[in-house]
C-alpha cells in the first residue's frame, strides 16, 4: 500500500505585480525567510494589472480598493491584510518576534514611532507623487508639461527630504545612525526605479544614493525584487 504524501499549504498567499508597491511586500518577506525559514513562506499568484485582474469581483472580495498587493494569512483564518504599510506592519507584528526588522513599541516607543513616521511620510508623499511622475512621463494619452514638471519636481523634494534625513545616517529609523527596518523597505522600491520616473540619476543626493546601494545589495532584497 502506498503512501500519498500531501504537501503543507504555505502560511501565506502574496497577490502582486513587478510594481514598487508589489515589491516592498516580497522584499519583506524574502527578508523575513532568511531569518525565520519556512514559517514565513509563501505562495504568489501574479496579478496582470494590464488586463486589470485586479478589478475582477473576486479580488475586489480580497480588497474593494481594487490595488495590489494583498496578503492573504493562512495561518489566521485567511485573514486579509491590504495597503502595502499595513501589510508590512501586520507582518512585523505577528512574525518578526526577534524584532530584525522593526521596534518593539513598547520597550522601543521613540523608535518605534520613527519608523511609522517615515513609512507614513512615503506612503503618503514618495509613492504618490512618484507614481504621478511615472503616469504623465509614460503613460498619458497626451502630453501635458505642466503636470510632468510637477510632478518631477516634487518627487525630488522628496529625496531631498531623505537626503536630509540620510545625511550621517545608514537607514530612516532607530538609534545612532539607524537600523535598517520596513521604515526602508516601504520606500526602497520606489526610488529603486527612479529613472523610470525620469529621473536618471541620485548623484544629487549622495546620501540617499548610498542608502540605495547598501539595499540593493542585500540577497533578500534581490529575491524579493524577482518576484513575481
Amino acid at each position: 500500500m502506498s503512501t500519498v504524501h500531501t504537501s503543507k499549504p504555505k502560511p501565506f498567499v502574496l497577490y502582486t505585480a513587478g510594481t514598487p508597491n508589489g515589491r516592498k511586500v516580497s522584499v519583506f518577506l524574502e527578508e523575513l525567510r532568511a531569518v525565520y525559514g519556512e514559517k514565513v513562506d509563501y505562495d504568489v499568484q501574479k496579478i496582470n494589472i494590464s488586463r486589470n485582474d485586479q478589478k475582477e469581483p473576486w479580488f475586489i472580495k480580497l480588497n474593494p480598493n481594487g490595488r495590489i498587493p494583498v496578503l492573504v494569512d493562512r495561518a489566521r483564518e485567511d485573514f486579509v491584510v491590504f495597503e502595502t504599510a499595513a501589510i508590512l506592519l501586520y507582518l512585523e507584528q505577528h512574525y518578526d518576534p526577534e524584532r530584525k526588522l522593526g521596534f518593539d513599541p513598547v520597550s522601543q516607543p521613540n523608535e518605534y514611532s520613527e519608523m511609522l513616521q517615515w513609512m507614513l511620510w512615503a506612503h503618503g508623499g514618495v509613492g504618490p507623487m512618484q507614481g504621478q511622475a511615472n503616469h504623465f512621463n509614460r503613460f498619458a494619452p497626451e502630453d501635458i508639461p505642466y503636470a510632468k514638471k510637477r510632478y518631477i519636481l516634487e518627487t525630488k523634494r522628496l529625496y531631498g527630504v531623505m537626503e536630509i534625513r540620510l545625511t550621517d545616517r545608514d537607514y530612516l529609523a532607530g538609534p545612532g545612525r539607524g537600523v535598517y527596518s520596513a521604515a526602508d523597505i516601504n520606500v526602497f522600491p520606489w526610488i529603486n526605479v527612479h529613472q523610470f520616473a525620469g529621473i536618471e540619476s541620485l548623484d544629487e543626493w549622495p546620501s540617499l544614493k548610498m542608502w540605495l546601494g547598501h539595499i540593493n545589495a542585500r540577497k533578500a532584497v534581490q529575491d524579493g525584487l524577482a518576484i513575481p
